[in-house]
């Protein structure tokens, strides 16, 4: 006890020292961001406040409307091919500059965009909910949550994680050193989609940044109006910290733009759809650089007969409607033991049947508008094939007051029962407000109808019992699992995100993520240099010797042999071929 005590008592006082350093208020400087001509009535409002395009599709330009009103909110340049290698070579200049910044000047980076983001928390989500349509609660957890989360895992672990990874060395290269070195790309290229606009950006943009990267983000032209306006928060936080300019763009526009910055980039992200992600493989392919890609979810969500089923029915119904079914990995198929189906039933009905719909900023509303235009014309399709083949639509949520040009833009949301895997709603991607739940027998039969789906993003699983959950979500083939619990594990950003089949590839966040923006440099050093150098044993020198293979059959087995015998037997062999004077011995001899 007398050895343990001070041990004891100095990890106690580095403890409290570290939380009292916690409490000290850093000196991280306020950035101004002009935000006048986003408050309000939008910029560039010379053309009609209210209208409705049937499609935001045009060559020389990208127009933005508010979702949930069909609100003219500006336009934005759809850049040529030549405007975005231009963007791209602008921020390859600024690359070079920023690789050389240290941890110290990230890290402020961080801290002022940390600062930014929690003082104008409501700025940032009043402009996410104009232009995707979701609400000031949805907007909150989807987009300031997760990205102070992120940062603030960076800031704390960041560095640790870009540093030299010393690794063994083996039995053969004992007097080496083994280490992995981590450097920057270049410039990072990010198609990243609407749902999340704020976070979408920030996301790639932070890992990007921080392990020395530049990056030009192509932002959605459904979400290109508040894009732009968060580029703004980014440039003037780079520019406080004394960031070359150019460092990080957004650019606007429309395939073709993406296209472009798909040829110029060093490496691709794209978080979107997976006919697009294919698309974008055949392309980077021409250039032959990494490519991660998030693309589509269809979440199976498993409810177990022993759960609290209340509760249970409150995090379905917030997982598959939070953000009008704008989310990154919704829940959209639901399975649930056949002893609590109906209750369970009953109890997200009741639900549902609570939830407001209307626009966001206009009123006391828990769902908003659906952000693409003609959407709900496709769920609707979706509901009707699962009618047609004998689905039953059991509860619906209420509409309130919107305007006549933007009814097209609501879904309410809406319980189906008696589905089965022929309908195109267990099968396609929804991103809809849509509960399709089915019935489930035993843990195998809910395992098989999990696991048959093209995706395989995440999954959910409730259970009583926690090893009977942890047991159900590790057969299921997804890349990220949440046990009584639904999507948690994005909030824990020391670990990677992305999917596997239709779902993609690659990894974006956590160590996984952070590392996936470097050039991953293996590099062997000698360990006692320059007292012990390595030279090539004389049996193998040129010219070979006679007894050169002899020498490497020994010194495979003096390292590798099985037999403690055998091995020293070996070694002893191997250096009586290196004192040899005159190495003479032909190895054939050994074996007559």
């Amino acid at each position: 006890m007398a050895f343990w005590w001070p041990l004891l008592v100095l990890a106690f006082a580095f403890v409290i020292c570290k939380f009292l350093l916690m409490l000290v208020p850093s000196n991280v400087p306020s950035i101004n961001v002009d935000a006048s001509d986003v408050l309000g009535n939008g910029n560039q409002t010379d053309e009609n406040s209210y209208i409705y395009i049937p499609s935001r599709r045009q060559t020389d330009k990208v127009k933005c409307y508010e979702p949930a009103t069909m609100k003219y909110l500006g336009h934005f340049p759809a850049l040529k091919p030549d405007e975005v290698k231009e963007r791209v070579a602008q921020a390859r200049k600024a690359q070079k500059i920023w690789a050389k910044s240290s941890f110290k000047q990230r890290r402020q980076f961080l801290r002022i965009l940390l600062k930014y983001i929690i003082e104008h928390q409501d700025l940032i989500c009043e402009i996410s909910s104009r232009d995707t349509g979701k609400t000031m609660v949805d907007a909150s957890l989807g987009e300031i949550l997760t990205t102070c989360e992120k940062i603030t895992w960076l800031l704390s672990e960041g560095e640790r994680w870009l540093k030299p990874e010393y690794r063994s060395c083996g039995r053969s290269m004992l007097h080496k050193t083994a280490k992995v070195e981590f450097y920057p790309l270049g410039v990072i290229g990010a198609i990243v989609s609407w749902n999340y606009p704020f976070h979408n950006i920030f996301n790639p943009m932070l890992a990007a940044v921080f392990s020395g990267n530049s990056i030009v983000i192509k932002v959605s032209e459904n979400a290109s109006w508040s894009g732009c306006f968060y580029m703004r928060i980014i440039q003037t936080a780079l520019a406080a910290v004394g960031a070359p300019e150019n460092l990080v763009e957004v650019i606007t526009g429309f395939a073709e733009t993406g296209e472009a910055l798909v040829s110029a980039v060093d490496k691709i992200i794209f978080v979107g759809s997976p006919g697009v992600g294919r698309m974008i493989m055949r392309k980077a392919s021409d250039t032959l650089i990494p490519v991660t890609l998030e693309l589509g979810g269809k979440d199976a969500f498993i409810v177990c007969e022993d759960v609290d089923v209340p509760h249970v029915a409150q995090v379905a119904a917030r997982a598959a409607l939070q953000s009008s079914g704008q989310n990154c990995a919704g829940a959209e198929r639901f399975y649930v033991h056949k002893d609590v189906y109906s209750s369970f039933v009953a109890e997200v009905v009741k639900i549902v049947k609570s939830v407001a719909v209307g626009p966001p900023l206009a009123g006391k509303y828990d769902m908003g508008a659906i952000c693409m235009q003609e959407h709900s014309e496709k769920l609707q399709n979706l509901v009707n094939d699962a009618v047609q083949k004998g689905a039953e639509v059991v509860g619906r949520g209420s509409v309130g007051n919107i305007g006549e040009d933007a009814v097209d833009q609501y879904f309410p949301p809406t319980v189906i029962v008696n589905v089965n895997h022929s309908m195109k709603l267990m099968q396609e991607e929804a991103f809809g407000p849509v509960l399709p739940i089915m019935k489930f027998n035993s843990d195998e039969e809910a395992v098989k109808l999990a696991n048959d789906s093209k995706y395989g993003l995440g999954c959910a699983v409730f259970s009583g019992s926690q090893h009977r959950a942890k047991q159900i979500a590790s057969q299921l083939h997804c890349g990220v699992a949440a046990v009584n619990d639904f999507a948690s594990t994005y909030m824990c950003q020391s670990l990677p995100f992305g999917g596997v089949k239709d779902s993609g590839f690659g990894r974006f966040a956590g160590i996984e993520g952070l590392r996936a923006c470097c050039l991953v440099k293996s590099v062997v050093e000698d360990r006692w240099w320059p007292f012990i150098k390595t030279k090539i044993p004389k049996p193998i020198q040129y010219p070979v010797a006679e007894n050169g293979f002899e020498f490497q059959v020994s010194l495979v087995e003096a390292l590798y042999g099985l037999n403690i015998l055998d091995r020293l037997r070996a070694l002893v062999n191997v250096l009586k071929i290196l004192t040899e004077q005159n190495p003479s011995i032909n190895y054939k001899r050994r074996n007559e």
